[in-house]
């Protein structure tokens, strides 16, 4: 196993989808964005917003030239003319880093875009010829073969990993990006690409750039499996994710429980990238539906073990409902504007909140791989003990879903909702309390 850069141990992301974000996508009413209007610029001011927040980096969701969402690449070399120029880009890196914030890239490596010149060559002169061989390609009913299309997507033409030259075209592409000063990338459906790939690519990029990680999207399977085969870093903990936001809808916190042994059997491997949401889901704040449970999912990403990410728009409270139809991701990756304080919907406390739990966070790095055990568990009430390796140390957490309170000692309180700290001691009903120990 390679281990992860030293950095990641303080890592806390914001995570954004930069098309959604700047108004790109979907079209504005004024007709497609110029590069002219340099947008992705509008996302400048929400630099100091992240350094506000507590967090130290900026994970991007896809900036390069496509055809529509950002997963459908034309060019993994140019910025898409949506947002700007590439100066645009260079320019944002630099404000970022200026900041001491880290930048991650989304990698679309698995797909093309129907519109990608591999493709119109691979058509044009057959899948024998240079650009065919890096296009996989199926049969198209009548004795001939035609490019492949990921998971029936017609727009997106799957690339062929076997072939030496798509392994040459990834390795230089994230060498170019993190030549420009990137840090990080993120694999788009990581899990769609054989782990032999992953492992004959990330190697060779980490030979010229030894700091770099690598987050694979991986929603199901075995993940430390994974890790191991492909050497990424780490994936993404939609387990976790799962057990989180079901675990309060449904006030049952055994099934969390369950996640979290699960979880630290990962942890033994590497360390998974958790989170409560992300641009491809239904909000924390619209998928629990009593509000009072909300601030726990906060709690929980804080405290466990893991590299935590924030959405873009969860620490102010959004909501937004993610659905199955063309144009249904648009809620939840809505137009933030160019004001971090005067976002629609966004609720100054949930702001407060997390800047008091990132920052709970980042006072206890040790938190990055710290264990978990339960101390009492029933539906509605849970306390656990997270626990650092060596020379970690220990922090107690009570969450109560409960109508009456949750009986606890609280010497030694780190952050709590308001009823638990007007209270001598106990959890208030319907809340939570972070415990020195």
């Amino acid at each position: 196993m390679t281990p992860e850069p030293a950095w990641v141990e303080h890592a806390v992301w914001w995570r954004v989808y930069p098309l959604g974000a700047v108004g790109a996508v979907p079209e504005p009413p004024s007709g497609p964005a110029r590069p002219d209007e340099h947008r992705l610029l509008r996302l400048l001011p929400w630099l100091d917003h992240v350094v506000a927040l507590g967090a130290n980096g900026v994970a991007l969701g896809p900036v390069f030239a496509s055809e529509h969402h950002g997963y459908d690449t034309l060019d993994h070399r140019r910025l898409d003319p949506r947002l700007g120029e590439e100066a645009d880009l260079d320019r944002f890196v630099e404000e970022a880093h200026a900041r001491g914030l880290r930048v991650q890239l989304d990698g679309v490596f698995n797909h093309v875009g129907r519109g990608h010149r591999l493709v119109a060559d691979a058509l044009r002169d057959g899948p024998d010829s240079p650009a065919g061989r890096m296009v996989r390609h199926e049969p198209d009913g009548s004795g001939s073969l035609r490019p492949a299309t990921w998971e029936g997507h017609d727009e997106l033409v799957a690339l062929d990993h076997d072939a030496p030259e798509v392994a040459d075209l990834v390795v230089g592409v994230m060498r170019h990006w993190l030549d420009r000063g990137a840090d990080a990338w993120r694999l788009d459906v990581g899990y769609a690409v054989p782990p032999a790939f992953w492992a004959r690519v990330l190697p060779e990029v980490r030979r010229t750039h030894p700091d770099a990680w690598f987050e694979a999207e991986v929603i199901h399977g075995d993940y430390a499996q994974f890790v191991r085969d492909s050497t990424v870093d780490t994936v993404t903990q939609y387990e976790l994710w799962k057990a989180v936001w079901s675990s309060l809808q449904d006030r049952n916190l055994h099934e969390l429980d369950h996640a979290l042994g699960r979880h630290d059997a990962f942890l033994d491997t590497f360390v998974p990238a958790t989170f409560v949401g992300n641009h491809d889901v239904t909000r924390i704040a619209s998928t629990v539906t009593d509000a009072r449970h909300h601030p726990h999912a906060t709690v929980l990403l804080a405290v466990l073990g893991g590299t935590p990410e924030v959405y873009a728009g969860d620490e102010l409270g959004l909501r937004g409902v993610k659905e199955e139809r063309f144009g249904g991701d648009d809620a939840v990756r809505p137009d933030l504007g160019t004001d971090p304080t005067a976002v629609p919907g966004a609720d100054g406390a949930v702001f407060a909140l997390h800047q008091e739990l990132v920052g709970l966070r980042r006072r206890h790095p040790w938190l990055h791989r710290a264990r978990s055990s339960a101390v009492s568990l029933t539906n509605t009430q849970y306390v656990l003990d997270v626990t650092g390796e060596g020379d970690g140390g220990t922090l107690r957490v009570a969450l109560n879903l409960d109508d009456a309170p949750l009986d606890l000692d609280t010497t030694g309180l780190l952050a709590a909702d308001d009823g638990t700290r007007g209270r001598d001691t106990g959890v208030a009903p319907h809340g939570w309390a972070v415990l020195g120990r």
